[in-house]
């Protein structure tokens, strides 16, 4: 008998209807997010006149969780075997329908320390008798037999590849790390990176490798290289000295086409170009590859010379729409800015309308804005686009009265008004908008859902180097670290975490190798001396200023650019609360055909606030959600109420909610074993300064 896996290829590339009967015969989730990102299940066993009795079948624990530790992934089932990863980065391999753990993978069960990585979801291939999973550790992909959890010896080395091969010499020792899974095309495993978001980094070359053996098959220079296309829209030379332009949301695969659709984000450093003038392609673009070949179809740049870190956020999704009465096979791509993008498959032509304009010019020495940037003008957005006056918090006249002080101090403006030294609003914020989770599609309806942020963040530029200043730990710090971690050494977690007593957390020889090395989107100092690693290691444990000896360099980990941020920092009220009035979140369906909105309403919300009267606020909220032919939307995502939703698809009522452990910043798989569909989360909290959660928790309906 064929393998399911198999059925299901060949039905790809016969067309979606096939896929979708097959799909509905196996009941498996095969690839992260659904075939195509769709995010789309045929089966209907659960639906809207049941699902009111869904209840809890099987929780696994890892029992991996720790103070800031996540769980991202969306896990894949195949023939009655769930894959997932875990807060340490654990595979485990678990019965679908008991949640027992069959095995389990740790690439380094002697780590003594607690190292937060983030995992988004894993790769299946299968061909004949052979069945591998792919995942990102660290800086390398590993190859695990499905059946046993086992490296497999003949991929790379010893069973996993480096993933800084075929990155030039000049990013051997720097962040590249493959936090989203990558896709499957016949024997390519084609993989998009995440790098660091200053410099030094990594260019974000996409890279197809052989499945079997693990050889690097094609790369995609996403910073151009001299005579090819693109060059031009970078200062000579960019590409071996600027890094970023990299696909780190994940990748989406037309196998009927064999196409691979690559969302991209910004160059490095993200909110000062001073080096890098000029448009960057292809930083902020979809890109379209043969995905045989890695050769560019087309592309779209949504955002010239990006200084906002509009990254793409998530993977695009295979929709069809209706134009002129014929239908047409697209791809839609949410943005952070919040707007939905539309392009047929075949040529990139845009679906949806749009205008380009004169973009605000920037008052920030020795920088250049691009002089036009774009937007569509249907649909309208999914998320407000502008803070003005009225929309300041009311939640209480306090809050409010510093909302105000506050607003009359920022520079704000619409999209694209540039960064500056006294602050300029970004909303919807660095977070979007539209994040990781991405978008769902239901191919029956044609409605398009996706779940929003709605924070206001401030993007202040200062000084990374004070004229004169004699060279001190602090001022290392200051110059290559206080962007993300603050001057206080206390972050803006849970993207960056708090530094302040981490020497009780890590030993010294652990933090020394992250300030040398670098990881996520941290890059390394090393090449600074080790004089200056040792001095930024101790203040970042201690705090204590010292002079540093022996500096014979900038000691800056960008010395071409002048100026860096003050933090990430959202904008919010005396109590922590958004500063801005709700909707702070919102879960929206499009009709992608007519471009109008079938229903919006705020989503998630705050438990203490709810307590005190306050209801429907909306939160932040992360990881996408899941429609189904019975009728539904599930979604959990939210960060503070730790919900799992059930809402009808067709008007967004809310049919089922239950509270998991921890919040569930992932999306939900949806499968049917032995006749029983079931609905997976993973519970791995972590953000939002919510507690951390290390467990997978499946639904179902009461056995007959």
């Amino acid at each position: 008998m064929m393998p399911r896996s198999n059925v299901l290829t060949i039905c790809l590339l016969l067309g979606t209807a096939c896929w979708l009967s097959a799909a509905d015969a196996s009941g498996d989730w095969p690839v992260p997010s659904g075939v195509g990102g769709m995010h789309y299940s045929p089966l209907s066993q659960i639906n809207r006149d049941n699902v009111a009795k869904l209840q809890r079948a099987w929780q696994f624990d890892s029992h991996d969780e720790f103070e800031g530790s996540e769980i991202e992934c969306n896990p894949v089932m195949l023939d009655g075997v769930l894959y997932a990863t875990t807060p340490r980065l654990r595979v485990v391999a678990l019965d679908a329908a008991s949640g027992k753990l069959l095995w389990s993978f740790d690439a380094h069960p002697d780590r003594k320390t607690k190292q937060k990585q983030r995992n988004r979801g894993l790769v299946y291939w299968g061909s004949g008798s052979e069945r591998r999973i792919f995942v990102g550790i660290d800086s390398y992909i590993y190859a695990l037999n499905a059946a046993t959890g086992k490296p497999e010896e003949s991929f790379g080395e010893k069973g996993r590849i480096d993933l800084h091969t075929g990155l030039g010499p000049q990013a051997q020792h720097l962040t590249v790390q493959a936090t989203s899974p990558g896709v499957v095309y016949r024997d390519l495993l084609i993989q998009g990176t995440l790098v660091a978001e200053d410099l030094p980094a990594a260019p974000g070359h996409i890279r197809a490798f052989d499945v079997r053996t693990g050889k690097l098959r094609w790369t995609f220079h996403t910073i151009p290289a001299p005579g090819e296309f693109g060059y031009e829209t970078w200062p000579k030379g960019a590409w071996q000295r600027i890094g970023g332009a990299n696909s780190w949301a994940g990748l989406t695969l037309d196998e009927k086409r064999g196409l691979v659709f690559a969302p991209t984000g910004s160059a490095s450093f993200d909110f000062y170009g001073a080096n890098r003038l000029g448009d960057n392609l292809f930083a902020n673009c979809l890109i379209a590859l043969n995905a045989s070949t890695g050769e560019r179809v087309w592309h779209f740049q949504f955002v010239h010379h990006d200084l906002w870190d509009r990254d793409l956020p998530s993977a695009p999704t295979l929709v069809q729409v209706k134009r002129d009465g014929r239908d047409i096979d697209a791809v839609a791509q949410i943005t952070k800015n919040g707007f939905i993008w539309l392009f047929e498959r075949d040529n990139g032509k845009p679906l949806v309308p749009y205008r380009e304009f004169d973009a605000p010019a920037t008052d920030v020495d020795g920088e250049k804005t691009a002089a036009k940037q774009v937007l569509p003008t249907e649909p309208p957005p999914f998320a407000r686009q502008q803070v003005t006056l009225d929309m300041l918090t009311n939640r209480t006249p306090q809050a409010h009265a510093a909302a105000v002080e506050q607003f009359h101090k920022l520079r704000i403006g619409p999209q694209f008004t540039p960064p500056s030294f006294q602050g300029t609003v970004v909303f919807p914020g660095f977070d979007g908008g539209g994040e990781w989770g991405g978008a769902a599609w239901d191919p029956e309806t044609g409605l398009f859902y996706v779940n929003s942020n709605e924070m206001a963040w401030i993007l202040r530029l200062v000084p990374r180097v004070v004229a004169g200043a004699p060279i001190s730990a602090a001022g290392l710090y200051r110059q290559n670290c206080s962007g993300c971690h603050r001057l206080d050494r206390k972050g803006s977690p849970p993207e960056f975490p708090s530094l302040v007593d981490i020497g009780a957390k890590m030993p010294r020889e652990q933090i020394l190798g992250m300030v040398e090395h670098g990881g996520g989107r941290m890059p390394g100092f090393g090449q600074l001396g080790k004089s200056v690693v040792d001095a930024m290691a101790d203040y970042i444990i201690t705090g204590k200023d010292v002079p540093v000896e022996g500096v014979e360099r900038r000691p800056t980990s960008s010395p071409l650019l002048k100026y860096g941020i003050d933090g990430y920092n959202r904008w919010l009220d005396p109590d922590g609360y958004p500063a801005i009035a709700p909707p702070w979140g919102t879960l929206n369906a499009i009709d992608l055909n007519s471009g109008k909105y079938s229903w919006k309403i705020p989503f998630g919300e705050y438990p203490e606030l709810a307590a005190k009267g306050l209801h429907d606020t909306g939160s932040e909220n992360y990881g996408g959600g899941v429609v189904t032919a019975g009728g539904l939307l599930f979604i959990a995502a939210t960060n503070h109420d730790h919900k799992l939703h059930a809402f009808d698809k067709s008007t967004g009522k809310l049919l089922w909610e239950t509270t998991l452990p921890a919040s569930g910043n992932a999306t939900p798989s949806v499968y049917q074993v032995n006749g029983r569909e079931y609905v997976v989360i993973a519970a791995g909290g972590g953000k939002g300064g919510e507690k951390s959660g290390g467990s997978y928790t499946a639904f179902a309906l009461p056995p007959e």
